[in-house]
């Protein structure tokens, strides 16, 4: 099997440690999906030295230019899309399906932030003093450094690159080590786009050492990094050393909330789908259901139900529903926090172990569990357990349930099923995270506004929206006498 190679200054090429490591399909272990470098630091720092030299012409680009070359990548994502979801399947273990819908995410996000880069304004003032023009503009940091979960492969790389390329930012992509072949597929686009050299690079690696050059070289400007809160918080510590900008999209623990006067079937197919799409590995599935004591009975029939009705299999199978958790390490940790939840005494509803009937066993492949009568205490309300586990959590009334829901260290997304207008409004008031739904479940977002979390969930100016441009970018001030 040929490895596949770092890009940095417009070629293709092989680490300088002349090493490789291999990943495997989720799905089935016995399938080796790919080698990949196993780069080093010099890896990277060479990586930063082709962006940093290619950052003056590129911030000199029209934005109009950049718009073009970024408009090619776009339209050779929709044309390649059954070869990049074949691939996230492969790597991640999610479905088609699923693979496909964070492709299409992909294409909104990055037309969307293209359009914003069209349309970069500044403000005008009027002066204190007679003469003077007083008005501000942005402009570009310089080299950024993106580096990307699992998860979404996909989706995120675009979400960050597009913005950071369109304010006039250049770019160090390092894809996580368990999905770097779809990484290479993004850098590819780029490639195949003829963006200048340097403007784009992109280096695989596993371990902290190329993470922490990418956050500790003097010429990188800005980090945009998704993954785990332990990382984040280190990589805001190392950043702090060199005022280096960062923006930090961590952990959760969501919780949708269902009020007694709630539609419950709505609410059991919503917390469903949040709780399992992706086998439970989104930062915004429902981790915790916290239902009002009338229907907690109901809903827990309902969402048992739909659980159990999950089809788990290989993601390539149009039969599957439910796809693998990424790999082995996942896997052992999803089991870990299960076992906690039983030692606890939570009422094991449904699932509760891995699956391993037939085929399953060659895999990583989690039954969709759901525990009962958790108390907030317990490690599995409070830890982030990334895998199809939700907790359900009896509340006594509304402002027992806005306690328990606030009563963790995380704060990215939240949800509230009512029919009572005053008790949407007051539970959206009172949330403390960064994205909040009525009626809607906890992982819907949309392009057009901003994605962050509150408390341990994240840090510095939140992706997408108008702030995803807008952390890539630096206000200056001016002002001009012309009396």
């Amino acid at each position: 099997m040929k490895p596949g190679l770092n890009y940095v200054n417009a070629a293709w090429r092989p680490s300088r440690t002349g090493k490789t490591f291999a990943q495997h399909n989720p799905a089935d272990l016995s399938d080796r999906t790919g080698l990949h470098q196993d780069s080093d630091v010099e890896d990277v720092r060479e990586a930063i030295a082709a962006a940093q030299a290619a950052y003056p012409a590129w911030r000199a680009t029209p934005p109009p230019e950049r718009a073009r070359l970024l408009r090619r990548v776009l339209a050779a994502m929709q044309a390649r899309a059954d070869e990049v979801a074949a691939c996230i399947t492969r790597e991640n273990g999610k479905t088609l399906d699923e693979s496909h819908a964070e492709i299409q995410s992909a294409v909104a996000e990055m037309d969307f932030q293209v359009s914003e880069g069209l349309r970069l304004y500044g403000t005008t003032v009027p002066s204190g003093k007679p003469g003077v023009l007083a008005y501000t503009i942005r402009q570009p940091l310089g080299v950024a450094a993106i580096i990307t979960p699992w998860n979404f492969p996909w989706n995120v790389p675009t979400r960050k690159a597009t913005p950071a390329l369109m304010a006039g930012n250049t770019v160090v992509l390092k894809p996580a080590s368990l999905t770097p072949g779809v990484g290479r597929l993004f850098a590819d686009l780029f490639a195949e786009a003829e963006f200048p050299p340097g403007v784009v690079n992109f280096v695989t690696g596993r371990g902290g050492d190329i993470g922490r050059e990418l956050v500790d070289n003097a010429a990188v400007q800005a980090v945009s990094f998704t993954g785990s809160t332990s990382v984040g918080h280190a990589i805001q510590q190392a950043a702090a050393r060199t005022l280096t900008r960062t923006q930090l999209e961590m952990g959760g623990k969501n919780a949708a909330v269902v009020l007694a006067d709630a539609d419950v079937d709505l609410a059991a197919r919503a917390c469903a789908q949040a709780a399992f799409a992706c086998a439970g590995q989104w930062c915004t599935s429902t981790s915790r259901a916290i239902v009002e004591a009338p229907v907690y009975d109901a809903f827990a029939d309902k969402i048992t139900a739909h659980a159990r009705a999950l089809r788990l299999g290989d993601g390539r199978k149009t039969a599957t529903d439910m796809g693998p958790v990424c790999g082995e390490r996942q896997l052992e940790g999803i089991l870990s926090h299960i076992e906690d939840g039983k030692s606890a005494d939570a009422t094991v509803l449904c699932g509760g172990a891995r699956a391993t009937d037939g085929p399953l066993a060659r895999g990583c492949f989690v039954a969709p569990t759901v525990f009962g009568d958790v108390a907030p205490d317990m490690s599995i309300a409070r830890h982030e357990i990334f895998g199809p586990v939700l907790c359900l959590m009896r509340a006594q009334s509304f402002a027992h349930a806005m306690d328990l829901a606030n009563d963790v260290a995380y704060g990215l997304s939240s949800s509230v099923f009512t029919r009572d207008v005053s008790a949407a409004l007051r539970f959206v008031e009172g949330t403390e995270v960064g994205l909040t739904h009525v009626n809607v479940m906890t992982a819907y977002k949309e392009p057009s506004l901003c994605f962050g979390g509150t408390k341990e969930s994240g840090a510095g100016l939140p992706e997408a929206g108008h702030t995803g441009i807008e952390f890539f970018t630096r206000e200056k001030a001016v002002y001009i006498g012309y009396a």
